[in-house]
């Protein structure tokens, strides 16, 4: 069941006459490959859910049960991209923030009160940055499993594509699979070449293997 007390800021922000709160979240911004995904939420004001929390505290069968509350729950949804040139071309931070623009301009809605997850954004709606959002608003968790769930459809597809990396077990971090993969086929299109190791790699650089997983994921 989802903790009660992701529900009040929300709820304060109805007691104050607010209609129409979005959620916003991005997922992606620390993987070597694949686009950076935002979503935005407008949830019923009613809404209540069994599974909705952080999208990274539950398994990807738990998300799945969520994305069905979600969507029934929802009264817009809006999902903005930003590609891998993108990302290169001006940084994984601004690609987010531009994401999660596109995301807000998407809604079929257009909110009254935004609520990010510590991203703070110059818009002419009033809006909240929240450290931990996805953690705290429920708002903010549902923006963050749209993001996830689709994101992580984009690299199942691109699986199909390149099955030798192993998109599908990963998502794109740099796990060990992955860069094993990277040094004994070289780089995709979908690969971030701003990202270390690929960076290096680009300049001719042997792939180390010493690199640890949260190394690779920042």
């Amino acid at each position: 069941m989802t903790d009660p007390k992701m529900y009040e800021i929300e709820t304060a922000l109805y007691q104050k006459g607010i209609r129409y709160i979005a959620g916003v979240d991005e997922a992606g911004r620390g993987p070597l490959a694949g686009p950076v995904v935002a979503a935005a939420v407008i949830l019923k004001k009613d809404a209540k859910f069994q599974y909705v929390n952080d999208s990274k505290k539950l398994s990807a069968k738990q998300r799945e049960l969520a994305l069905v509350e979600i969507k029934e729950q929802a009264l817009a949804i809006g999902i903005g991209i930003s590609s891998v040139e993108e990302i290169d071309l001006i940084n994984i931070y601004r690609a987010s923030r531009e994401a999660m623009l596109s995301a807000l301009a998407t809604l079929k809605i257009k909110p009254d009160y935004i609520l990010t997850d510590a991203m703070p954004m110059e818009i002419d709606t009033p809006i909240e940055s929240i450290i931990k959002g996805d953690q705290k608003s429920i708002s903010i968790a549902a923006a963050s499993i749209i993001a996830k769930t689709t994101r992580d459809k984009y690299m199942l597809e691109m699986d199909k594509l390149f099955p030798e990396y192993g998109f599908k077990h990963h998502m794109g971090y740099g796990t060990k699979e992955h860069l094993l993969a990277l040094k004994t086929y070289g780089i995709t299109p979908i690969h971030r070449k701003t990202y270390e190791p690929i960076k290096s790699m680009l300049r001719g650089e042997q792939l180390s293997m010493n690199f640890d997983d949260e190394e690779m994921s920042q």
